[in-house]
Formats: structure tokens, sequence, C-alpha cells
């Protein structure tokens, strides 16, 4: 590949795609169910059992046969005597003989011939007797067998996202072990030898290093597993060792800064002389900058992504997030896009793809955007207060309050 051009930048969605035909998926295994929150499924998963797997009470209440209680009023109440009792859990089996009812406590096994059940409330129990003061529906308050899921049924498909309620309906029917691909291991790398690790004292010329821990927050973010690298100095000795000694942990690799057309763009010069890592220029603004290639013996994928924190941030989003997406298997790729309506005027540069930063608003009227931070890609406090990226493309140069734009929300897997 060139390691660089002087063609128009590259369409966003032609960069993304170009990447993620060299992505492929990790090979799934099966992870406890525990372990498998956040990672989709890798096959549909069939339910092995019925949901409920028996009939049971919906309430706390008597086991009666319909036609027993069918003429049950407040003026004209129907006594029948008490027979018994079923808990949840218990494992003796009633068969409820007509004209008596079974005290009966909700999720446990309604006894057979038990055609409804009336709760508590509409009684009143004296002695050995219940006075029912009301008539159920035939077949109110009872759970049958089945009646949500039936075994064999289609509870995920293959691709989709175990999430919490994902977990509880997997749970439900007996699954602790679901196959899924592993949980990407993604180093990640900020260069530069004037960045300092937050908490040591800064030289005159220095700065903390943020994008490592802004990066390696969103791999965790993302479902990933993150290993955090000290920052690399513009030495490219230093940092080809340095990237050589993280291959062996990692599935994927993403570094910050270096990337330009600098003198000390120690990625780019480094990675360049490989002739498996392409540099290139992308019509989006910010992160024009981007490098993408394959290193290492086993040919690990590595994102090399521009120095200013907000840069390399919407870089991530636009890019590392669909190649997690695409390693561990997901249906979709990348994640859809929204429409809000935008609370002040935008201006765009023609040409490129603006992606700006901005607060969303959930309201009435739907999703409101406001632009928070300014347009500078240095401006990491104005990047912490946005949840949400407007997307304008390349050939939108302005839109004005009111109008109706694309939007991408952030922390969302």
């Amino acid at each position: 590949m060139p390691p660089d051009s002087d063609q128009r930048p590259l369409p966003v969605e032609d960069y993304l795609e170009r990447v993620l035909s060299r992505i492929e998926p990790m090979q799934p295994f099966e992870h406890p169910l525990m372990d498998a929150i956040g990672l989709p499924v890798a096959e549909d998963v069939l339910a092995p059992v019925s949901l409920p797997v028996f009939d049971n009470s919906g309430m706390d209440g008597y086991a009666v046969a319909f036609k027993d209680v069918a003429d049950a009023t407040p003026e004209r109440p129907l006594h029948l005597p008490v027979v018994g009792e079923i808990a949840a859990g218990q494992t003796q089996i009633f068969t409820l003989t007509p004209g008596t009812a079974v005290r009966i406590m909700t999720g446990a096994p309604v006894p057979e011939g038990c055609t409804a059940v009336v709760p508590f409330e509409w009684t009143e129990e004296s002695g050995r007797e219940v006075l029912v003061r009301r008539a159920p529906e035939e077949g109110q308050h009872i759970r049958y067998a089945g009646e949500e899921v039936k075994q064999g049924d289609l509870l995920m498909r293959k691709g989709e996202v175990i999430g919490t309620r994902q977990v509880g309906v997997l749970a439900a029917v007996g699954l602790h072990r679901v196959p899924t691909a592993p949980r990407p291991r993604v180093v990640v790398m900020s260069t530069g030898s004037e960045l300092v690790e937050p908490g040591r004292p800064l030289g005159r010329d220095n700065i903390y290093d943020s994008n490592s821990y802004l990066l390696a927050a969103a791999v965790r973010a993302h479902g990933a597993i993150a290993y955090r690298v000290k920052a690399s100095s513009d030495d490219p000795a230093t940092f080809s060792e340095a990237l050589s000694d993280q291959l062996g942990s990692a599935d994927l690799v993403v570094t910050s800064g270096g990337v330009s057309k600098g003198t000390h763009d120690v990625v780019k010069e480094v990675l360049s002389e490989l002739g498996t890592v392409e540099f290139l220029e992308v019509a989006m603004q910010p992160g024009k900058p981007q490098g993408f290639g394959v290193v290492g013996e086993d040919g690990t994928p590595i994102f090399t992504l521009p120095g200013n924190p907000v840069s390399a941030y919407v870089s991530f989003e636009m890019f590392v997030v669909p190649a997690l997406h695409k390693l561990t298997g997901r249906a979709t790729v990348g994640r859809r896009l929204v429409t809000g309506t935008v609370t002040t005027s935008v201006r765009s540069m023609r040409g490129k793809q603006q992606l700006v930063r901005a607060e969303v608003a959930l309201g009435a009227g739907g999703v409101q955007v406001t632009p928070v931070g300014g347009a500078g890609s240095h401006l990491i406090a104005g990047l912490a207060r946005a949840d949400a990226l407007i997307v304008l493309a390349e050939g939108v140069t302005h839109v004005d309050q009111g109008d109706e734009v694309p939007v991408l929300l952030l922390d969302r897997a």
C-alpha cells in the first residue's frame, strides 16, 4: 500500500468499507452467561424449555373449578371447602376435587382440574371454608405452560447482543453458557515526547496524556478489554520496541498521534516502512489524518488515530467501533443514526463530513440537539459535555435552527 497520497481525501464511507474488508470475526466459543454480557451470540439461541415450564398461578388466592364459582356475586357469595394449600416450589401434586378449593400462592403449580384462580381479595376465609364474593373468568390468573415461549422458539438471533434483559430470559430457560466471540484485547498507545502520566509533575512544555485514558475508556465502554500503554516518545526505536512488546496480547492496536505531516510523526515514520499500513486523509472534520493496516507476524489490525483528543475520539467512534463490532460478530456493524432537531444554526466546511459535538435532550418534540464545546479538535472539556455527534454530509455547508439532522448517540455500545 502506498504510505501517502496527493489524491482527494477519501469519503468516510469508503474508508470505513476499506477498513472493514480487512477485519475478520474472531472464533467463538461458549462463555458463562454472566461473562457474555455485551457480546453478540454466535448462533441462533433456541429455548430448551417452555415458559412457563408448567401451568402456575398468577395470584395468591384459591384454585377452583370455574363452574363452581361462575355465579358468585357480592350479593350471593358461594361457599367452598378449603382442602389444601400449594406453595411455590412444592413438589406434591394435587388433583382438585370438584366443589372444593385449594389455597395457592403465586408461581405455584395449579392442581389438575383447576380452571381459574380466585384472588384472596375477592374472598373471605372462615375456618375451613372460603366465601367467594366475585367470579373470575374461566382460565383467569392461570399462567399456562408455553404461553410466552414454547420449547424450540427463537430467543435470540445470531449477532444480537446479550444485554441485561437478555440475560434474564436466557437464565429463565436454563442456559448458563452461550456461544460468543471472546472479548477483543485492544492495546491503546499514545505517542509524543511531551506527554506525561497524570499524577506526575509537568515540565514547562509537557501536557498530560489524556488520549490513552480516553481511548482505553472507550474500548471498555464497547465491551472489549483495554490494555493502556504508557505514552511512547517520538523516538522511532522506542515506539517500535513498545509496539512489538504489546503485539502478543493484542487482537487490535489503537495508537494516537504521530500520523500527520510533521517531522516528528513517529507512528507514520515507523509503520510506513513496513508496507502493511496505509496512511491517508479522510474527508471528515475532526479526524482528517488516518492510518490503518496490520502489524506483526499474526497480522494484528492497527488503527493510527490523530493526536488531538477530539479527533482521536471521533475517529474511534467512526472507525474502531465498527471494527470491534465485526470482530465480535454483531449482526449490525456500526450504530444507526437517529434524527434530531438542531436548536441553533450550524455551519460546515464543504467537502468534509462534519461531526459536531452536541448535547441531546429528549422531549415531547422528539430529539433536540445543541452543539457544545466549539470546533477546535483540542477542546476536550467540551467533548466531555457532549453525548452525541451531529453528522453533516460533505455537501452540507449550513443547517438552520429547527432543521432535522442525523445524530449519532454516544455512550451506546
